[in-house]
């Protein structure tokens, strides 16, 4: 690690007395812009609004911790950076949330691109390239992660303590806290003052804190060992069982398996660290970092076959498409980390690994910057690329009509997938009908979807039964237990049947032709003014009945 001297990084080493109250005032004034500018309770932000509360939010923080005494121009230009990026993809995301219903993933590639550009910022990356210093750029990383887990417990302990004074005050009849608390700009403004004034002290101490790290480091290395031995466990039992193991045991591979390539990741270089100097010297801890430095190349292709399959059977969706990106990246860091100890050992230097993985660690963490900083950008459109993959599929009859997943153009593919299904919509025969069926529908359900739904008619009209049959099998309407049909014949000068399961019904209207729709909510009240009439008259309405007594609101 470079030592408290170094010109490059004696500044990030040292006690500033003012950084705690800086901080406090700092993202305690930008809790409370955030509070103002946000709209927690709107289903969909206006993109302005979006665009500020990111770039206030991010940049704050971004100044927060890089900013120094006498160090703050390079700081506050970054900031400025890290504004306006995530500023700009908040105002695309808020624009696009209901074209495209991966947004949300726009803006997670965002803040991964900014969470790795961090370290390599304060490590001067933007002025060293690629000579930038390895045991500095991990130094960041790690204290980084400690100064926010110790701000966020700090804000929970103050959080704790304000509310017990709160009720404490409360008790002898001095409500102000108590007021207070429930207060939303009071909150924002309070836990960013928090946060701050902790980050503060901490980064004071980051000497100290540097210290702690090679703790946690220790104490994450010593779990690399069991770890190591059920990994070997594990792919030794895939090979024996055959891949088919995972397939059954889990639905969803994926996910575990990269999250153990992950944690691989992080106690390899919980035992490699930021130098030979400083790497663990105990030959078991040494060896089993090398398992699960190897381990990780076949987590990560186990997964990407795992994805494959999937998409091999489903095709590509969004999510899918995310999903590849993450795999891919999984790849690339199991490449390098078993190609490092390979080619020690092609040298006659197996001692030499860690240092090739320390090299990969910088390589890849910039790649990965850019590649979350593209992905964030309308450079590519995921639900588009989906769709074309989903037709594909059905005009080729690699998935038959009746099996094809019409809802999803409807709800999971965004205006790609919805503009889609209206041209398929405008087919004729059953590929028309399914289409419209979808187009039709205004809520997804999820359950079972039995061609044979447990659906009881209480009607004798063998086209009306085929019908809502139809309505509840494309709908994948959930009927476990039983559902109930009813004829509700005219109403509002349109014929309608109702779909009754447990305590609740749905309302259909029947179309002289075409799938059945779900009617309209009844008209509200009109209301009351000092002029109205009002009279007492006795009003025939109409109820469905079940075993004797009315269900639900009355019809009409």
């Amino acid at each position: 690690m470079s030592q408290p001297g170094d010109p490059n990084t004696s500044s990030l080493h040292s006690d500033w007395p003012l950084r705690p109250w800086g901080l406090a005032a700092l993202l305690g004034l930008a809790g409370l812009g955030v509070y103002f500018l946000a709209e927690w309770n709107a289903d969909v932000w206006a993109p302005w609004r979006a665009a500020l509360t990111a770039a206030l939010a991010f940049g704050s923080l971004a100044l927060a911790f890089t900013v120094d005494r006498g160090r703050w121009k390079q700081p506050l230009a970054f900031a400025a950076v890290v504004a306006l990026i995530m500023g700009g993809i908040a105002w695309r995301v808020a624009l696009a949330s209901k074209t495209h219903v991966d947004a949300p993933f726009w803006f997670a590639a965002g803040i991964v691109a900014i969470a790795l550009a961090l370290p390599l910022f304060q490590a001067g990356f933007h002025r060293r390239r690629w000579r930038t210093s390895y045991d500095e750029t991990h130094f960041h990383v790690w204290t980084d992660a400690i100064c926010v887990a110790g701000a966020l417990a700090f804000v929970g302990l103050s959080w704790l303590l304000l509310f017990l004074l709160a009720q404490l005050f409360a008790a002898i009849k001095i409500d102000v806290l108590k007021t207070l608390v429930d207060q939303g700009w009071f909150g924002w403004t309070f836990s960013g003052a928090a946060f701050g004034a902790a980050l503060g002290v901490l980064r004071n101490q980051l000497r100290i804190i540097g210290t702690l790290q090679s703790v946690v480091m220790l104490v994450f290395s010593i779990i690399a060992v069991p770890l190591a031995v059920a990994l070997v466990i594990f792919l030794l039992a895939v090979v024996a069982s055959g891949i088919s193991v995972l397939w059954n045991a889990t639905e969803s591979p994926t996910p575990l398996l990269l999250s153990f390539a992950a944690a691989c990741f992080v106690l390899v270089n919980a035992v490699v660290r930021n130098g030979d100097a400083e790497a663990s010297g105990n030959r078991v801890l040494r060896w089993a970092a090398l398992v699960l430095a190897l381990a990780i190349l076949p987590l990560a292709l186990l997964a990407a076959i795992s994805t494959g399959t999937r998409i091999s059977e489903y095709g590509l969706s969004p999510e899918r498409l995310w999903g590849v990106v993450a795999v891919a990246v999984a790849v690339a860091y199991g490449v390098a980390y078993f190609i490092a100890p390979i080619r020690c050992r092609m040298a006659g230097a197996l001692a030499g690994w860690m240092d090739g993985v320390r090299t990969a660690n910088m390589h890849l963490a910039v790649g990965t910057c850019v590649l979350a900083f593209l992905l964030a950008l309308p450079l590519f459109d995921f639900g588009a690329i989906s769709t074309r993959n989903q037709l594909a599929r059905l005009e080729s009859g690699a998935v038959a009509v009746e099996d094809f997943d019409f809802a999803a153009l409807r709800w999971d593919f965004g205006d790609a997938g919805r503009q889609a299904l209206a041209r398929l919509a405008k087919r004729s025969g059953q590929v028309g009908e399914l289409a419209q069926a979808a187009a039709a529908r205004t809520t997804r359900y999820y359950g079972r979807t039995d061609p044979d739904p447990e659906l009881r008619m209480t009607f004798d009209d063998p086209a009306l039964e085929s019908r809502l049959q139809a309505y509840v099998r494309d709908h994948s309407y959930s009927c476990f237990d039983m559902c109930i049909g009813v004829d509700l014949g005219e109403i509002g000068g349109t014929r309608q049947v109702a779909l009754l399961q447990g305590s609740t019904y749905t309302r259909l209207i029947v179309p002289a032709s075409g799938p059945l729709t779900e009617a309209p909510p009844p008209a509200p009240t009109p209301p009351i003014s000092a002029d109205s009439a009002v009279e007492v008259r006795t009003v025939e309405r109409r109820y469905i009945v079940v075993d004797g007594q009315p269900f639900g609101p009355p019809l009409n």
